[in-house]
Parts: structure tokens; sequence; C-alpha cells
């Protein structure tokens, strides 16, 4: 069985919400908040799957938790061939539309640059309305945005089918 660690940085409490439902959903997964449990990157060597969530802030930059993490994987590349990583996080997409969920594209970003397997989880645009998204790559999402300011009612149904797309794809 693959171990899993669900590794989050949620200021205003959406995305560590959303982490502790995909907690439920994966079985024996692990989660880590950025803020109290991280360590260091050596961490994310203990799971074959990574989960990440961020939300976006500012100019679509990563929570802030994030921040001191992506530096120095950034810098230092950590060999993370081999895991398997999924992305998910908050954004508003009318309020801050024009970087909605953007800080997951620069997450995709670092972990493929370290060699991790990216590509498992991403999830259509439609129902999104946003003016541009860094996450959007091919078409589509780099993994589940999540809008509890404008959609709150659909949070919980697309956790559940984004969980239900990555065990496929992972094959977990």
């Amino acid at each position: 069985m693959a171990k899993i660690g669900i590794f989050v940085g949620s200021s205003g409490g959406v995305t560590l919400a959303a982490a502790e439902k995909l907690e439920m959903l994966f079985d024996g997964a692990k989660l880590i908040n950025m803020e109290e449990d991280y360590e260091d990157i050596e961490q994310f060597q203990e799971f074959d799957v990574l989960l990440i969530g961020s939300s976006t802030w500012g100019q679509g930059d990563p929570q802030r938790d994030w921040v001191d993490p992506l530096y120095e994987m950034d810098h230092d590349e950590p060999d993370l061939s081999g895991k398997k990583v999924a992305f998910f996080g908050a954004g508003d997409q009318k309020t801050h539309g024009e970087f909605f969920v953007s800080a997951l594209g620069k997450i995709e970003d670092i972990f493929h640059k370290c060699g991790a397997k990216t590509g498992f989880g991403h999830w259509s645009t439609d129902e999104y309305t946003y003016k541009y998204s860094y996450a959007e790559k091919g078409g589509k999402f780099c993994g589940l945005p999540i809008d509890d300011i404008n959609q709150e009612e659909l949070t919980e149904a697309r956790l559940i089918a984004w969980a239900n797309q990555v065990k496929k794809e992972m094959k977990i």
C-alpha cells in the first residue's frame, strides 16, 4: 500500500478543511500542516504519494508556509523521482480571477523540476469563471481548485470526485 502524505499550507482554513476531508478519503494518509508539522524537505521522502495543498495569495503566490520550503527545493533540487504528486488549493475566481489558484501551477513547476511525477488530478476548467490562472496548463487546471467564496456548495462533491480520480490515475 502506498504511503500518502498530505502537505498543506492554509491561512484562511479552506485549504486545511479540504486536506482534512482528503485525509478521510485516502486510507492511511498522513496530514502535515506546513505551519505546525513540517520539518524539512526530507519529510517528502517518507511518502510514495504527495498531495500538495496551498491557497493562492497576492499575485498568484503560494501560501506563506510554503515560501521557505519551495525556495529551498528550487535551489537544492532534492531528488523526488518516483514520487507521485497531485495538487489542490483554494482561490477566489471572482475577486482574484486574474491569478485564480495560480499558486498550484508555481508549486507544480518546482516539484516537477525536482523529478516528481506530476500530471495527476488535472481538473476541468468548466464551471469556473476567471481571467487567468497559471495553474491552467493544456486546457485544464494542474490540480483541484476550491472556491468556497463563490461555489462552496460544490466543494465536497469536487473533493470526492477528485480523490477518486487521483486514486484511479495513480493506481492506489
